[in-house]
């Protein structure tokens, strides 16, 4: 995948996005060039009276210019957190909503504050984007919230709800959605099925254990995650014990090798 001198090649602009639907109207949206570990997962979900956007990827390609019905109805873009691979996009919405802990980042994106400077490198890419990257110069645009989220809000679509849930822990402001009609979890970096992050700035480990405590109670089907594929019920609840058998707690061994814990670090998604 690499041309002459070792950068990898350039793709097109058609090209970046893919889409695959799911069950309940929900599409999934995914950067397809950019490695496994850094691909954030895009959630759009239908609804009668508008629609919902959770999360925006890393920005280097415009996401409504690639799918313009994503603007062809009313829209709520939501941010799971304020990592720069989850929020880049966001400017191109009119509406987005976060939790109130993260919203001076939304409206002030800077690299070491939405984690760019840690993990927005030319390694992300299979192929580079159409315009090329800087790593050194990459920055999210603002997006400012037009509607500050909490715990137990409700997001109305019309025919359908979905429940905020505060899930601290990866960061201070980090948000899953439950819709409890058909027991869908968006679950943003909170739970997904790889290496958990809760070693950034503003990570908490007591946080997130009481997160995990909480989330392990609901009766979920489906768990459409920020990262890797999607997943059920019984995988759910393995993550989540695995995660409280304390492998990252404070004041536990690790269950790998300091070394290798430090050459993963790299290639961790934010």
């Amino acid at each position: 995948m690499s041309a002459a001198g070792g950068l990898p090649r350039v793709a097109r602009a058609q090209d970046w996005y893919t889409s695959v639907q799911h069950a309940d109207g929900i599409t999934q949206i995914g950067e397809a060039h950019i490695h496994v570990f850094y691909r954030c997962n895009i959630w759009h979900v239908r609804g009668r009276d508008r629609s919902l956007l959770f999360d925006s990827g890393l920005g280097v390609v415009s996401l409504s210019e690639q799918f313009p019905w994503l603007q062809a109805t009313p829209l709520l873009a939501v941010a799971s957190h304020s990592h720069y691979d989850h929020i880049g996009c966001h400017h191109e919405f009119p509406n987005r909503a976060c939790h109130c802990a993260e919203a001076h980042i939304l409206a002030q994106p800077t690299r070491d504050a939405t984690v760019a400077d840690r993990f927005a490198k030319l390694a992300m890419f299979e192929r580079l984007p159409p315009d090329g990257f800087d790593e050194d110069s990459y920055c999210v645009q603002p997006a400012p919230a037009t509607q500050l989220l909490a715990q137990d809000d409700i997001i109305d679509l019309g025919d359908r709800t979905f429940r905020v849930l505060h899930v601290p822990g990866h960061s201070p402001g980090s948000l899953a959605l439950w819709e409890a009609a058909t027991g869908t979890l968006l679950a943003g970096d909170a739970v997904y099925d790889g290496q958990l992050v809760d070693d950034l700035y503003h990570s908490q480990h007591d946080e997130y254990i009481d997160t995990m405590n909480r989330l392990r109670e609901l009766p979920v089907r489906v768990v459409h995650a920020g990262h890797y594929p999607s997943f059920g019920a019984d995988r759910y609840r393995e993550l989540i014990d695995d995660y409280l058998r304390g492998r990252r707690a404070p004041g536990c061994p690790s269950d790998a090798p300091a070394t290798a814990s430090a050459a993963g670090a790299a290639q961790k998604p934010a």
